[in-house]
C-alpha cells in the first residue's frame, strides 16, 4: 500500500498520542481520491482532532506548506522515481535535500523513507546507496542533529529509512524463528547495519488482513482482529493473542539473524478495509483500527513498550487501479465525516 499517517477523531472518535520517546498513532494520507477536502482543511481536520503524526508518500509542498508550525510529525517519502539518481549522485541527493527539507524548517519531520515496498525488486540495489547520499546530504547541512520539539515537548532527530512490506519474511512462524528471504537479506543485511549507525528504526508496512485472507483456513479471524479470547501461539516463554505482534516479533527475529537486534521498528502502514473483498466491512475495519490503537501502547511479547504506529488511512482512494480492497481504507469519507466511530480513550 501506499499513503501517509494521522491521527483522528471523529464523532466519538479520539486518537491521542501515546508517549513513550517519540511513539505515537498516526494515520496516513492517501490523496488518490475524489473530491478531498483542500490541504489547509486536512490539516485543520488533523489540528481539531488532534491527530499527532502523517505519512506522506512524496515530498508534496503544499502539504508541506500547509505543516508548517502544527508539530504534527512527519514521514517524508521519497518518490521512487528518484531513488536511482539520487543513489548515483551526492548532488542530486544535496538538491533533494536542499528542494524538500530545508526550506521548510518549522515542520517536523521524524523519517525520510527512502521507497515503500520495493525492497526486494529492480529498485531495491538503489536505496541503501540513496539513504547513505541523502543523509550525507543532510550532514552537510548540519540538519542531522537539528532538534523539534512536539506538542507534549518529546523530541526526535530527523532520520533516513526505507520502508519494507512484510514480504520481505521469508519465515514468520513461529516469531521466534523470523527470518528474511535469501533475496531481501542481501540488501536488508547492510541497511540494517546503517540504521544500527545512525539509530534510525526500519519502517515496516503491517497488515494481518493479508495474512488473514491468504490463509483463512489456519488464520482465525479473531487473531487477526485483537479479538482472541486467549493466546493462539506458544512461542517458548511467549504467548501470542493477535497477529500483529506475531509479525511484528517476526520481523524483530529476523532483524536479529542480521546482527541488528538493536535497530526498531516504526510501523509505517497497518490497517483493515471496510468494503472491496473478503472480510472487508466497516465492522471489522472499526474493530480492527479501535483494537489496534488501544494496543500499540504496549508493545509485544518481545518487545514491550509503546509502538510507533501510522495507521491506513485518512481518505479511502477511488482512483486506485486495480479496483478492490486497496480502495477502501479511509477512515474519513471526502466531507470529513468519520466512516464509522471509535470509541476510545
Amino acid at each position: 500500500m501506499a499513503t501517509g499517517s494521522f491521527f483522528v477523531l471523529g464523532a466519538g472518535l479520539l486518537l491521542c498520542l501515546l508517549i513513550a520517546g517519540v511513539e505515537s498513532i498516526g494515520v496516513c494520507y492517501g490523496i488518490n481520491g475524489n473530491g478531498l477536502p483542500a490541504l489547509k482543511d486536512v490539516v485543520g481536520l488533523y489540528q481539531s482532532h488532534h491527530i499527532g503524526a502523517m505519512r506522506m508518500y512524496f515530498p508534496d509542498q503544499g502539504t508541506l506548506q500547509a505543516l508548517r508550525g502544527t508539530n504534527i510529525g512527519v514521514i517524508v517519502d521519497v518518490d521512487d522515481s528518484n531513488i536511482a539518481a539520487l543513489a548515483s549522485s551526492a548532488d542530486a541527493a544535496k538538491g533533494w535535500v536542499n528542494a524538500n527539507i530545508i526550506p521548510f524548517p518549522d515542520v517536523a519531520i521524524r523519517y525520510i523513507a527512502v521507497g515503500n515496498e520495493i525492497i526486494p525488486g529492480n529498485l531495491a540495489q538503489f536505496v541503501l546507496p540513496a539513504m547513505q547520499n541523502i543523509q550525507n546530504a543532510l550532514n552537510a547541512a548540519n540538519l542531522q542533529n537539528k532538534i523539534k520539539l512536539c506538542l507534549l515537548t518529546c523530541k526526535w532527530k530527523w532520520k533516513v529509512s526505507t520502508s519494507v512490506s512484510t514480504g520481505v519474511l521469508g519465515v514468520s512462524y513461529p516469531p521466534s524463528a523470523g527470518a528474511f528471504t535469501d533475496d531481501a537479506r542481501n540488501y536488508l543485511q547492510p541497511i540494517a547495519g546503517f540504521l544500527s549507525g545512525t539509530g534510525a528504526p526500519l519502517l515496516v508496512n503491517i497488515n494481518p488482513y493479508f495474512s488473514y485472507i491468504g490463509n483463512p483456513g489456519q488464520i482465525p479471524i479473531e487473531y487477526a482482529l485483537f479479538t482472541s479470547a486467549g493466546p493462539v501461539i506458544t512461542d517458548g516463554n511467549l504467548r501470542y493473542q493477535n497477529l500483529f505482534d506475531a509479525i511484528l516479533d517476526s520481523t524483530y527475529s529476523a532483524l536479529e539473524k542480521v546482527g541488528a537486534g538493536g535497530v526498531r521498528v516504526v510501523v509505517s502502514e497497518s490497517g483493515w478495509p471496510s468494503d472491496g473483498g473478503q472480510a472487508a466491512s466497516p465492522q471489522n475495519a472499526q474493530t480492527y483500527v479501535q483494537n489496534l490503537i488501544g494496543h500499540v501502547g504496549n508493545g509485544t511479547p518481545k518487545r514491550p513498550g509503546a509502538i510507533e504506529t501510522y495507521i491506513f488511512a485518512m481518505f479511502d482512494e477511488d482512483r486506485k487501479q486495480p479496483q478492490g480492497t486497496e480502495n477502501h481504507y479511509g477512515l474519513f469519507y471526502p466531507n470529513m465525516q468519520p466512516k464509522y466511530n471509535l470509541n476510545v480513550f
